[in-house]
């Protein structure tokens, strides 16, 4: 008998693992959480169906997520990220000696508790000291602060069900208002491939542009995320992230990664004519 992970990225089309056993399947109060093995991606984790990581291309994603900010910024003091229950940003964070404080707001606990036992390649960090864990809904929890935060990362599932508030203008806003003159927001931005994908993406993109002066759009490629072409989101204040780029002092960090350096990290942001044209749309 043969086991495969099927998920529709559109009606015509479908993305299949084989999978060689189901590790952990629970239903949280908010979501469906399974945990697969398969041996060409490793473990992966989905939620309600969806591909959320598998272990051999997760270190694309977390690895832009954090390192592009943190090269701009170095200097980042206090971060906030909302999702990331899976572990793998905080991996990333945690290699930063600097920052001093880093609070986690997920919404689904039982997340952190599967990943922390059956995926320990993203979920080994959570032991750092400087964590404090927040299990409630990201967009109640940053409408409390105002000027806190150096660095706010959105590491959210998709535009709907637990994650759909972070995608709405009211939550841009107010990470706008809790992030520090110099502050920096980074979300992931969906994809732009596929219709349905690129029009939640122009969505996401419009309500940022409307609540930061500075927002660029910066790509990866992820084999496992639906067309493999994948959208991130840098906004803020003040800070450009190609012209402020602290290459030398990040360098001199020696953090080993898997995918990003300095190099690419202009690079990511140079984009196909057809996203700048879908970007242009709505700004």
């Amino acid at each position: 008998m043969q086991l495969w992970y099927t998920e529709r990225h559109t009606p015509y089309v479908e993305f299949s693992i084989k999978v060689d056993r189901q590790i952990y399947s629970g239903q949280s109060e908010f979501q469906r959480i399974d945990v697969f093995e398969s041996k060409e991606f490793g473990r992966f984790l989905t939620l309600d169906g969806f591909m959320m990581l598998t272990e051999k291309d997760e270190f694309i994603y977390h690895e832009m997520m954090v390192h592009v900010p943190m090269a701009v910024c170095p200097e980042i003091k206090n971060v906030l990220v909302i999702g990331a229950g899976d572990g793998g940003v905080i991996r990333e964070l945690s290699y930063y000696e600097g920052i001093e404080s880093i609070d986690l707001v997920e919404i689904d606990e039982l997340v952190v508790e599967v990943c922390k036992l059956h995926l320990p390649q993203t979920a080994c960090r959570f032991n750092d000291e400087r964590i404090q864990f927040y299990f409630e809904d990201g967009l109640k929890y940053i409408r409390r602060y105002e000027n806190k935060y150096d660095l706010i990362i959105v590491d959210s599932t998709d535009p709907f069900g637990p994650g759909e508030g972070l995608f709405t203008k009211e939550f841009y806003g107010n990470c706008y208002k809790a992030l520090t003159d110099n502050g920096i927001m980074v979300n992931q931005h969906e994809s732009p491939f596929y219709a349905n994908d690129a029009i939640a993406m122009q969505r996401s993109h419009q309500r940022i542009v409307e609540s930061f002066p500075i927002s660029k759009v910066y790509q990866a490629h992820i084999p496992t995320y639906p067309s493999g072409h994948w959208l991130f989101g840098f906004a803020s204040k003040k800070l450009h992230p190609i012209h402020d780029i602290k290459a030398a002092r990040w360098n001199a960090l020696g953090i080993k990664t898997k995918y990003y350096n300095t190099r690419l990290h202009a690079g990511a942001f140079a984009l196909p004519t057809y996203v700048e044209d879908l970007l242009r749309d709505v700004e």
